[in-house]
């Protein structure tokens, strides 16, 4: 059972219809006994979905429309729906994969990256704030690298998506067809089957590093703040290109999405998957009574120029005042999903690539895989490999992580440096 997204015009941009279209077509999909696997995918040559149709939605909202506001609660509904489905799907993110796109993608228990695949969570450069789903993903990525990806709206390529734990296979496109084809002869609906029939598809590794590999460690060092202040002055102190080119890119977004976006990650590290979503329906409708958003898309995607942000500065917006207005203050509407099944941490986590906690708890011996309580570099790297049953690209994952956050002592045995 296969979803083609097909709006070629707009990039395949996400509007109610392709929601309304989706929702009852995935319920009954996970109804019946004879849909083993769902596929989604896109036939445009560029992108997978370039995000909601946020221009549309701002139209609908400045006319008082309330379809704008049913537009986020069918998409988040939609979003969970996906996150919860018993049935294995498998988002083909081959191309453009940005805000709504990866609200599509990123809950699926199979996320396919290509060399085509170019991600992004772009929503404050908009006036908004990571949704779809940000409010759960986004703060169990690797250490800060969720809250560096949020405020910034950085960009992540091909491998990278892997690297990032945002997909879980990373596959050519040219070899997408016969995947495909490999997926609808599937007649087993368990989840390792369908894992294994993707894996036979897998690119080989490469001799690409993460291209956030180099500035992890700064990354953790300026982001672990509570307040943007906090992070904008370590970033100054960091006195290296990326850091100025980090504050530029942050100097630029709404001071507004960069508060409540900051705060919102961090609520939702406790928070399950459900809250998640029922927190963004809560924020959304803060938003479309604001005018940054409108400001946002208006200045960025019709006119091409720079926003005029309201409040300008963060010193205009007290964090106690966001707190009350965005957290504390009731949203006029509920969201109401269409069921109840919450998680804390994806019960599909082990099909993704192992984190920087596994590779920890490894050095540390604290696997049942890791054996030796002190281990080399290359019992590490064994242990794990053979752990993911020598999948590709755990190897390179392993040994960059390894490289990065551990220093061997004189015999060689691993300690683990990193924060």
């Amino acid at each position: 059972r296969t979803f083609v997204l097909n709006r070629p015009e707009a990039y395949n941009a996400l509007n109610l219809g392709m929601v309304r279209t989706m929702t009852p077509q995935l319920q009954a999909w996970e109804q019946s006994d004879l849909c083993k696997v769902i596929m989604l995918k896109s036939d445009h040559p560029k992108a997978f979905c370039a995000g909601g149709d946020v221009k549309n939605v701002i139209s609908l909202a400045k006319k008082k429309d309330p379809t704008a506001l049913s537009f986020f609660e069918e998409e988040y509904q939609l979003n969970h729906l996906i996150a919860t489905l018993r049935t294995p799907f498998v988002a083909i993110m081959n191309g453009i994969t940005m805000g709504g796109g990866v609200g599509l993608s990123v809950h699926a228990p199979f996320r396919v990256a290509t060399e085509k695949t170019m991600l992004a969570m772009p929503e404050t450069a908009i006036g908004l704030f990571p949704d779809v789903g940000g409010t759960f993903f986004l703060p169990r990525l690797d250490g800060e690298t969720g809250t560096y990806l949020a405020l910034t709206g950085d960009r992540l390529s091909g491998e990278d998506v892997l690297y990032s734990g945002i997909a879980t296979h990373f596959v050519p496109s040219h070899r997408l067809p016969a995947l495909e084809e490999r997926l609808n002869e599937l007649e087993s609906d368990d989840l390792t089957v369908v894992n294994m029939a993707i894996e036979e598809f897998s690119a080989e590794p490469t001799k690409h590093r993460y291209s956030l590999g180099p500035h992890r460690d700064a990354i953790d060092r300026c982001f672990k703040y509570n307040s943007v202040e906090e992070i904008l002055a370590a970033l100054k102190k960091e006195k290296s290109e990326w850091a100025d080119k980090t504050l530029e890119t942050l100097n630029a977004m709404s001071p507004t999405s960069l508060r409540v976006t900051l705060r919102q990650l961090r609520i939702g590290r406790e928070l399950g998957i459900l809250r998640s979503f029922q927190l963004e329906y809560s924020l959304v409708q803060k938003f479309l009574s604001t005018p940054d958003f409108y400001e946002g898309v208006t200045a960025k995607l019709v006119e091409n120029r720079a926003p005029q942000w309201s409040p300008a500065t963060l010193a205009e917006l007290p964090e106690s005042k966001v707190e009350e207005e965005y957290f504390q203050t009731p949203a006029p509407n509920s969201l109401s999903l269409l069921n109840g099944v919450d998680y804390k941490l994806s019960p599909h986590r082990k099909f993704m690539l192992p984190t920087e906690q596994d590779v920890r708890q490894a050095v540390m011996g604290e696997r049942a895989s890791s054996g030796s309580v002190r281990p080399n570099k290359a019992e590490v790297i064994s242990a794990l490999t053979k752990e993911w049953n020598s999948r590709t690209f755990v190897r390179e994952r392993v040994e960059e992580i390894v490289e990065r956050c551990c220093r061997p002592d004189a015999e060689g045995y691993l300690n683990w440096t990193a924060a």
